[in-house]
């Protein structure tokens, strides 16, 4: 992790979306600071956290935010996918409806968000298998039809939460790399650094790779 003085050569924005209580403020927790609370309360309205990391030697932060999942906040999530590079679309595996929700989480996001966004469908709470409603076969069966990334996550156990956000993380730096190195000339070898910025577009059409399935299974 790069100390609070280093520079910062880019910044990418990430969102959690999905149902009500699936877990995307536990995401965000154990992923930014590494902590879960059992008595989290639901989010009203939206927060961000951030945290800077490095990918291939480039110091990347990354700015995840989080937003309530309930209806009434319609509103404040269509702009709040403005500027958004990657995505967590967050489904509870032992809640079936939250993951029958999740095609209409999709269409908003591809419909507000930038078309190259990176997404990776999650499957939260798989500590939980004995209460499982959502086979890990049918999360991995959409997520190939739509071309998703895809992982089954705890976070109360930390499980694959750093892996679902350094795989999005990641492939958004290879989509916005391969963009500097065509549109930007070089100047001593060193990639464009843009402390504090937010970076708006991830670069020319690209195809997102197919599903890359795992689970913690």
């Amino acid at each position: 992790m790069a100390g609070a003085g280093d520079k910062v050569d880019y910044v990418f924005k990430v969102v959690l979306i999905g149902d009500s209580a699936v877990g995307k403020s536990q995401i965000l927790a154990r992923f930014a600071r590494n902590e879960f609370s059992l008595d989290s309360k639901a989010t009203i309205g939206v927060e961000f956290q951030t945290r800077t990391l490095a990918i291939d030697h480039r110091s990347v932060k990354a700015q995840i935010w989080d937003t309530a999942g309930q209806e009434r906040y319609r509103a404040v999530t269509s702009a709040y996918y403005r500027g958004a590079l990657g995505a967590l679309l967050v489904y509870d595996i032992t809640r079936r409806q939250s993951f029958d929700h999740i095609p209409r989480w999709l269409d908003e996001l591809r419909a507000h968000a930038d078309k190259n966004i990176v997404i990776m469908l999650v499957g939260n709470k798989s500590d939980l298998e004995e209460q499982r409603a959502v086979s890990t076969e049918d999360a991995k069966e959409f997520a190939e039809k739509e071309n998703l990334f895809f992982l089954e996550t705890s976070a109360l156990q930390a499980t694959n939460v750093e892996s679902a956000f350094q795989t999005v993380l990641t492939e958004i730096f290879k989509i916005h790399s391969k963009k500097s190195m065509v549109s930007e000339p070089k100047s001593n070898g060193a990639a464009p650094a843009m402390p504090g910025t937010k970076v708006l577009v991830p670069g020319p059409a690209q195809e997102i790779p197919k599903s890359k399935c795992c689970s913690s299974m």
